[in-house]
């Protein structure tokens, strides 16, 4: 199972991230999402839409005001 990731943005709103293919082999995670990305979903608290994401693989390790500013930069594009 999957490990989640919380994280809040400047707006003050919590999310949780997740990767959307998990469970999934390895090479069908590249295949889906690119070689070296993930799929990766981040849902509001609150009940609001939420947000499809194309990250690094390491994504997880990645810096908490990064992880919200792609979060940000994912509703201005509307990947919801």
């Amino acid at each position: 199972m999957s490990e989640q990731r919380d994280v809040t943005t400047p707006d003050g709103t919590a999310w949780t991230c997740i990767e959307a293919l998990a469970d999934m082999p390895e090479a069908a995670k590249d295949k889906l999402a690119s070689p070296g990305r993930r799929a990766v979903v981040c849902t509001p608290s609150g009940g609001a839409h939420s947000v499809r994401l194309s990250l690094a693989e390491a994504w997880q390790a990645m810096p908490e005001a990064d992880l919200a500013a792609a979060i940000q930069a994912g509703l201005t594009r509307g990947d919801g």
